[in-house]
């Protein structure tokens, strides 16, 4: 007789009711596998904690390309009028005139304080926490649409059970008036089935609202539209259930090495920690190397190219044998010739290079305080990994209590649905051959009804139970 009843209700995990079978074949059933893809794919959320991973990468390659040296060009070209500098001359002149400038500059930090080396930890650090984080919500993503997916099941099969019971109650109803129209049983026990015919309708009514609520769930979490006759893909679990192999301690000490989110603390602890140093390497000089290379053009600058001499009187004159004789001057004539943008940058070409030190002294206690503000980043951080692995203990124990006491019912419920499905056969038969009353055949078929609805939602609790627990093992599997 158990082994009669574990069919019957293994029955309800095999096959999926055949409501509108013509239409549901053109119709496509969902795996558990599609719904998980489907969801990850359409979740916005975690869409944004993939963004949020890549421009904590982006942080980490820019902290890494600081102790690269940096090269930077620059040119120009103007115009001005009225008192300047000319370029050329490095002059004060008054006139209309163009310029240009080119140049080159380099630099290196050499030592800062290990500034650039923390920072690098720092934010790799964050970047590992940014990853784990988007793993964490693509595993609670996943559990919540397990859990819906049950829930779906859960839900068509209680319908069925229900819709089951309602047609034993209308085949009775139906024997019933044939009974009562010949006269053999009184109109009271007709009433009394009718009531309960009712009672089973609107229970039915009541189950078709709740599937269409789980249905409605799970396409919100897949983020797909909602439709009414979803088909999903049974499980194939079909066997009595085991008890869970593990402990709470052992599912908390496996979640503590495994689970992204309590990685993803502790990295986090990690980055705040290296933060401090980071800051702290305000207190010491920094040194850098750099140099430049520049030249310039003026469109006033001219080159003299020499063309002929000339013998000048200068007004002077020296005394030979008494007599004045002039003096003359030889005067070399030029001729002015623009010179070329390419020559001038080539004649004015000029470089530099160089250290750089610069000492902290006094800056208003920035440092200081900036120091201050990371260690009590640093301490909330610890806090909260302190406190996220305090609740994950917590949730893990009361996880832990409520399949322990779901396997629990669920075994009395077997045997308790194996007692009432005997009782409810022997009172059919007995019912149908007039021996019993309608109100003691109803409280036999409610009995038998209740422990059927109960045992498969005991079912799905306690494998409910094990998915939590498998998440927080960091193993979950669909």
């Amino acid at each position: 007789m158990k082994k009669e009843i574990i069919v019957g209700f293994c029955t309800c995990f095999i096959s999926i009711y055949c409501l509108a079978q013509t239409d549901s074949l053109n119709k496509k059933i969902y795996s558990l596998k599609e719904c998980v893809e489907t969801g990850l794919e359409n979740n916005i959320p975690v869409q944004q904690s993939e963004l949020a991973a890549q421009s904590a990468k982006a942080d980490w390659q820019k902290a890494k390309a600081n102790l690269l040296p940096n090269l930077n060009g620059n040119w120009g070209y103007g115009w001005n009028q009225g008192r300047a500098i000319d370029p050329f001359t490095n002059g004060y002149i008054d006139q209309r005139f163009s310029s240009s400038n080119i140049g080159l500059n380099a630099g290196i930090i050499l030592f800062s304080g290990l500034q650039l080396q923390n920072l690098i930890r720092q934010t790799g650090y964050a970047y590992q926490a940014s990853e784990m984080e988007w793993q964490q919500s693509k595993d609670k993503l996943t559990l919540d649409i397990i859990l819906a997916y049950l829930t779906v099941l859960n839900a068509e099969d209680t319908w069925r059970i229900m819709s089951e019971q309602t047609e034993v109650t209308r085949k009775q109803v139906e024997r019933l008036n044939i009974l009562l129209e010949k006269g053999v049983i009184g109109s009271y026990m007709l009433s009394d089935m009718k009531g309960q015919l009712s009672g089973d309708e609107i229970n039915t009514v009541n189950n078709y609202a709740a599937l269409q609520t789980a249905r409605l769930n799970l396409a919100q979490l897949m983020n797909i539209p909602y439709d009414k006759n979803m088909q999903l893909q049974r499980l194939s679990e079909g066997e009595l259930l085991e008890m869970y192999p593990a402990t709470a301690l052992q599912v908390y000490e496996t979640s503590l090495q495994n689970l992204a989110q309590i990685k993803a603390v502790d990295l986090r602890v990690k980055s705040a920690e290296k933060n401090v140093s980071v800051v702290k390497g305000g207190y010491f000089p920094s040194l850098s190397f750099n140099g430049s290379l520049g030249s310039n053009y003026s469109s006033i600058s001219n080159s003299m190219i020499p063309t002929t001499t000339t013998e000048t009187a200068t007004g002077a004159y020296v005394m030979i044998n008494s007599i004045k004789t002039p003096v003359y001057e030889e005067r070399q004539h030029y001729d002015q010739q623009k010179i070329s943008y390419n020559n001038q940058l080539k004649n004015n070409l000029g470089s530099y290079i160089g250290l750089s030190l610069s000492i902290p002294i006094f800056n208003n206690l920035q440092v200081t305080t900036n120091v201050k503000k990371a260690k009590l980043q640093a301490k909330y951080v610890n806090l909260e990994s302190e406190n996220t692995k305090r609740i994950l203990r917590q949730t893990i124990e009361k996880a832990y209590v409520d399949m322990t006491s779901a396997y629990n019912r669920y075994k009395a419920l077997l045997e308790q649905a194996m007692q009432y499905k005997e009782s409810f056969r022997s009172a059919e038969i007995r019912f149908n051959l007039g021996t019993i009353v309608s109100t003691e055949y109803l409280i036999t078929k409610n009995n038998y009804d209740r422990a059927r609805l109960n045992l498969n939602q005991t079912w799905y609790e306690y494998i409910f139970r094990t998915r939590i627990l498998d998440f927080y093992q960091g193993k979950l599997s669909f």
